[in-house]
């Protein structure tokens, strides 16, 4: 891996290599479903209204995360000045800092050679790639989970460091109004105890700080809670309104601790993260044979390092485990720490002839995968055109696709034979280096004007035309976000029946310029179905577009349907 290049050039070139393979695409591409939307219209409101304690989906509030994610996004747009660049900036820079923190704690723990096997570990994980590139709060949750892991770590691992562990404790706190889970890293006291606890058993001296420095994490942690608690309970305490306080409670309660203990959706068996592991987190998980043992070996001994950093994955598996909501973003904050216990390890594991040879195969393998997508795209296969009817999209994308997924089997094919089974470590981070560039750059480009709904919206406006007013009823998050005028909305969680009877009447007093876009399921029978227009198919639904001459205002039958359900 790294010891393929010369010293000298190591830092720099495995830095460069991150930074634009995770940046490829900024700037390329629109927010797209299921979550960037949300987020990103919450903080456009926040810039457009000025008022950033609440964040809005429409003209209802959104209570299902807090508006830390949100904030940094509205900030990046008042840096930058434009939605389309300054979406992605929050992950991408959490994701970066992620990967300096693990090799800052790396060198420090064990020296700069393993700084360098850590950050490689990390940026060479499928699901770390994904969620940097993705406007997810999870990115963001990582980075602020990984900074308090840096500061309990050097507290506890190298000397009493109290700025560190007011570090460690704050960022905790920011961390829980960032995504609830933000506490974990505070678990790690729990392996810290243990160790302690199996030093005395074998007679051996226990060092490190006092047990009672840990008090300090508390104030820490309420302080960085405080960023997004204290304003709103000063919100609660001097306006009161019913608003405000059903969406407290259901941001503070139901959507932490009921979430939690009786998950309504995302429901999965206990072992669901065994196969998540498996698959999001190759071609690291490959390696799994090679690590019992000697991470065995490392906790038998007693070291500090192992102890603290495979206890608190373990405790972190474990929490989510038991919870029957799950999602595979939820274990992600695991990956620096497994990062971190790994890199000690791999520069003996790169020398093992089976180890080469199954990371060469993993390249292998993702080289055969991609290439025969592509040349099933480029052959205008029967599979191909049953995806593009699925998605209504057009031909043409097929050789854009095909073109770029074969070029990029091309490439891992030179570096294969290039660089052969000897330096696989290498192959395979070079390889993850081109996914990422091809992902980001061109996949993701090429597939935005469908997957974030742009197309359907644009057909919207032409069709409408330009002094025409537009309603949604029954709306995705998308649609609303890429609308090219104001739109008039009548709620994202009411009823449809109910988001109708608003709808009819504002029809009703300008049916010559007025129009709704709904989703085919939510057609009211109140509506001439001879003047709908079938304006197409965005994200797998059907969308329909009437104007207000098609409104019966004398009908009163209820439209039969539910409201959104949040994903």
């Amino acid at each position: 891996m790294p010891d393929a290049l010369p010293r000298r050039w190591l830092h720099p070139l495995l830095w460069l290599l991150v930074a634009v393979a995770l940046a490829a695409g900024l700037g390329l591409r629109q927010p797209q479903p299921p979550d960037e939307p949300r987020f990103v219209l919450a903080a456009r409101s926040m810039v457009e209204s000025g008022q950033w304690l609440l964040p809005h989906r429409g003209v209802e509030l959104y209570a299902e995360k807090p508006p830390v994610f949100m904030w940094l996004q509205a900030a990046a747009h008042q840096l930058v000045g434009s939605w389309q660049w300054s979406f992605l900036l929050p992950s991408l820079l959490a994701a970066l800092l992620t990967l300096w923190l693990v090799a800052d704690l790396a060198r420090r723990l064990w020296s700069p050679r393993h700084a360098l096997y850590a950050v490689a570990a990390l940026f060479c994980t499928l699901q770390f790639g994904l969620m940097a590139k993705r406007a997810q709060i999870d990115m963001v949750l990582v980075a602020m989970t990984t900074l308090a892991l840096w500061g309990l770590l050097r507290h506890l691992c190298e000397r009493r460091n109290l700025p560190a562990l007011w570090l460690a404790g704050a960022a905790a706190g920011v961390g829980t109004v960032t995504k609830g889970v933000g506490f974990l890293p505070l678990l790690i006291v729990l392996p810290w105890l243990g160790w302690r606890l199996h030093r005395r058993h074998l007679g051996r001296a226990v060092d490190g700080p006092h047990p009672a420095t840990l008090l300090w994490l508390l104030p820490a942690y309420l302080l960085g809670t405080a960023v997004w608690l204290a304003p709103l309970g000063w919100a609660l305490l001097h306006e009161p309104s019913t608003a405000l306080q059903s969406y407290a409670h259901e941001l503070l309660f139901k959507q932490t601790g009921t979430r939690y203990a009786n998950a309504w959706h995302h429901r999965q068996p206990v072992w669901y993260y065994l196969q998540v592991m498996a698959t999001l987190w190759l071609p690291g998980s490959l390696l799994l044979p090679w690590l019992l043992r000697p991470w065995w070996r490392r906790l038998r001994r007693g070291d500090l390092r192992h102890w603290l950093l495979l206890g608190w994955a373990v405790l972190v598996l474990v929490f989510f485990s038991a919870s029957p909501g799950k999602r595979e973003v939820y274990v992600l904050p695991m990956l620096p720490a497994l990062a971190l216990a790994v890199a000690p390890l791999l520069p003996g594991l790169l020398r093992l002839v089976w180890v080469r040879r199954y990371l060469f195969g993993y390249s292998a393998a993702l080289m055969l995968c991609t290439g025969t997508l592509g040349v099933l795209l480029m052959s205008d296969s029967a599979w191909a055109q049953a995806q593009l009817a699925r998605r209504a999209m057009p031909e043409t994308l097929l050789p854009v696709l095909g073109q770029g997924l074969l070029s990029f089997a091309i490439a891992v094919a030179t570096l294969a034979v290039w660089l052969r089974v000897r330096r696989a470590g290498l192959l395979v981070l070079l390889s993850h280096g081109l996914l990422w560039l091809l992902y980001g750059g061109l996949l993701i480009p090429a597939l935005d004007p469908f997957a974030s709904a742009s197309a359907v919206m644009q057909r919207v406006g032409q069709r409408i035309g330009p002094d025409a007013e537009l309603a949604m009823v029954a709306w995705r998050e998308q649609n609303l976000l890429q609308a090219d005028r104001p739109v008039q909305e009548f709620g994202f969680k009411r009823p449809w029946d109910e988001q109708w009877h608003y709808a009819g009447p504002w029809l009703a007093q300008a049916p010559h310029t007025r129009w709704v876009l709904v989703l085919d399921q939510a057609m009211s029978p109140c509506v001439d179905r001879a003047q709908v227009v079938d304006i197409g198919v965005a994200n797998r639904n059907h969308w329909l577009l009437l104007p207000g001459t098609a409104w019966n205002v004398d009908c009163h039958a209820a439209t039969v349907g539910m409201s959104q359900e949040e994903d």
